[in-house]
Order: structure tokens, then sequence, then C-alpha cells
């Protein structure tokens, strides 16, 4: 099976793997437990917080260790509507995650403002730069990098207009770090993250906080976490989602990401010249590495799309994981100004480390074989295509 789904998980590295079970052998005590073999525990967790805290360029106090970005992101909406006053807003880009976007509703319902995007796929800064100076939100949220079109959001231009106001700004950059160097990202007042996007275990993650700031946990029980986070801490995920935090940083430091990306952009030229009608969404800004999000030819529902190149043996999707299933077009795509026909045509392609030239061109073989299955002009669209060549 070829992967090209990446962006929903990552396949575990061998050592996260290890980390993991080394943890689960050399630190069975409790964190928060008085003997020995709790602070061995407690000492391997505060080692691993100062390490993280190092490649996100913040304090390791500012860190709270968490099951996944979900749970992240629901705890700064959770503080932010128990903290602020009851008329407080929040605006939030319109492209954000689910687990951005449905707690703000949740919480903020009609005090929820959407910052608008454009046709590229970035946040719209001028709009966001002029309502700053007529309002005073309680917070900002500006995604990192997004999940379906791989599109690099300005973040750091958004953090600057809200340093600017006194405004908090939080970044949810699941999709960056593990694929782009994770250093900078601690100057955000929030920021997520969960391991098994870069070659961690599912199940863990993190969220930085505002400096000094007594948040108002999600999760309450006992006072772990310096009493931000209930529960006893996951040592050995936690272990597991550093270890491979360091591959994949020395990777970027070798350079890697850059062999990786002339890959897409190869695949890319050769989809457009192979699939007459299709379309490559964010093309012409800076984008992750690894990610395509592309609009097929006019042909059958997405999910049929997904389903016949999974028995041709390549996995990709339509989009966030956590709205597959749905039969509504992408929210992001219908954001930046996609007829619901149009965002109802696309494919994410989200490659790996590992990902190489010829699964590249598989996957395009692959998607020229189901554009003549189910495609009323596949016969056309190839045709056209051998024409060119």
């Amino acid at each position: 099976m070829i992967y090209f789904d990446h962006n929903a998980t990552t396949p575990l590295l061998p050592e996260a793997r290890q980390a993991w079970l080394d943890a689960c052998e050399n630190f069975v005590g409790n964190p928060s437990s008085p003997h020995r073999l709790g602070a061995r525990a407690e000492t391997a967790l505060n080692e691993a917080r100062e390490k993280l805290a190092a490649a996100l360029g913040c304090h390791a106090a500012e860190l709270i260790f968490t099951s996944g970005a979900t749970e992240s992101n629901n705890t700064v909406l959770h503080h932010i509507a128990r903290h602020w006053t009851s008329d407080a807003e929040v605006w939030v880009s319109a492209m954000e995650h689910p687990c951005v976007l449905e707690p703000a509703r949740f919480h903020f319902a009609k005090r929820l403002q959407l910052i608008p995007a454009k046709r590229d796929g970035l946040v719209d800064l001028d709009w966001l730069e002029t309502q700053l100076k007529r309002k005073w939100p309680a917070l900002i949220a500006v995604m990192a990098a997004n999940n379906e079109t791989g599109a690099l959001q300005p973040w750091r231009e958004a953090l600057q207009l809200c340093r600017e106001r006194e405004v908090e700004f939080f970044c949810d950059a699941a999709q960056w770090i593990g694929k782009l160097p994770a250093a900078g990202l601690g100057r955000c007042d929030w920021v997520s993250g969960a391991a098994h996007k870069f070659g961690g275990p599912r199940g863990v993650g993190f969220l930085k906080v505002p400096n000094n700031l007594s948040i108002v946990p999600l999760v309450r029980g006992g006072p772990q976490e310096e009493l931000r986070r209930a529960g006893t801490e996951n040592v050995p995920g936690v272990l597991a989602m550093l270890a491979a935090l360091d591959v994949r940083e020395r990777q970027m430091a070798l350079g890697e990401q850059e062999t990786l990306s002339a890959q897409r952009q190869d695949f890319e030229r050769a989809l457009l010249a192979a699939l007459a009608g299709s379309e490559l969404v964010s093309a012409h800004v800076p984008r992750l590495w690894n990610t395509v999000s592309a609009l097929m030819p006019e042909a059958d529902c997405q999910q049929r799309w997904v389903v016949k190149l999974d028995k041709l043996g390549v996995a990709v999707s339509t989009g966030s994981a956590c709205s597959s299933g749905k039969e509504e077009p992408s929210h992001v795509l219908r954001a930046m100004g996609y007829s619901a026909t149009d965002a109802g045509r696309a494919l994410r392609f989200s490659a790996g480390w590992g990902t190489t030239s010829a699964d590249w061109d598989a996957l395009l073989s692959a998607l020229q074989s189901v554009v003549e299955k189910i495609s009323p002009n596949g016969g056309k669209i190839l045709e056209k295509r051998n024409a060119v060549e």
C-alpha cells in the first residue's frame, strides 16, 4: 500500500518505538510518587520538557503534556471562555481544523468571528489589521500550516499584529512541527502539537501556555502539570514524541525536505499535464513540502475516488481525517471562495519523509486509471493528454 495520507497520521518511527519501549522498562514509577522510582520518572519527564522548550524557543515551565492537539486546542478555548467576561470575542481563522472551530463555536457562539481567507489559501491579514483598529478580542487563532492545502499561514505576521494590540495569539502548529523547524513557535502565547503527526505515537501531544499563567484546566483531578492538566503523565509517550521530533529536526538540518519538495513539484507538473481539467489549490503560495490539494477533472464523488484509489493500492484523502464521512464539501476550500461543486472535486495527497519519486509516479498512474473508469469524460481527458504528448 502506497501511503499518501501523512497529514492524517504518520507511521511510528523506529526511534520513537524504541524510546517508548525503553521508557516502559526504565521508568515504571508514577512521576507524582515520592519514592525513587517516581523521582526517576519525573526527572525523565522534566528533561523531555526542557528539550521540547529548547526546540520551540520557550521556557519549560510553559509546557503542558496532553493527549494530543485536540485536547490542547480545547483547553485553550475552554480557558478563554471561563477566564474572560461573557461579552469577550474570539477571532478564529475560517480555515482552522475542526478541533479549533468546533470548541470555538461551542464556547462563544455569536461571539465568534471568523477571519476570512483569501483565494490563495492564506488568512486575510489586511482584514485582521483593519478589524484590530476597531475591536479588542480576547484571542486570535491562526494555524501555522493548513492541513488540507498545505498553505503556510502568516502566523508570524498575525502574532506581530497581536503583540501591537496586546491580544493573546494562539497557533495550532500540528501540521508544521516535524515538517518545518519548530524554532520560533514558542514566541506565540499558545501553541499546540501532536506526536503522531511527525512519527511519534498517537495519544500524546503538548500545549505551550502564556508565561506564568494559571489556566482554567479542561481535565480536572490531581495536581499534575502544575494544576493545569490532571492525570498521570504519559512518560513513555512523551519520551517517544521527543525522540521522533529529534529525528525530524535532524533531517531538516540536513535539508532533506528540499529533495522531497522537488519530488512534489515534479508530480504537480505531471498531474496538470496528464489530467486535463485538474487544478492545484494554493499553487502560488508557500506550502508544506509534502502536501498537494488538487481538484480532479469533473467526475464522480470524492469518496468514490478514494475507494477506487484504495483498491489500486494507494491511500489518499479528501481533506481532514476528522471530517471524513461527511457529505459537506471542505470548509477550507469554501472559505477560500471555491464553489461547493469545485470543493467536492478535491483530493489531498500528503507524502512522508520516506516517500519516493516512484511513489509519486505510482500515484499519478493510479489517478489516470481512475479517470478512465469513473469519469464520463475520462477517455477525452486522456486523449487530450496523449495529443499533447
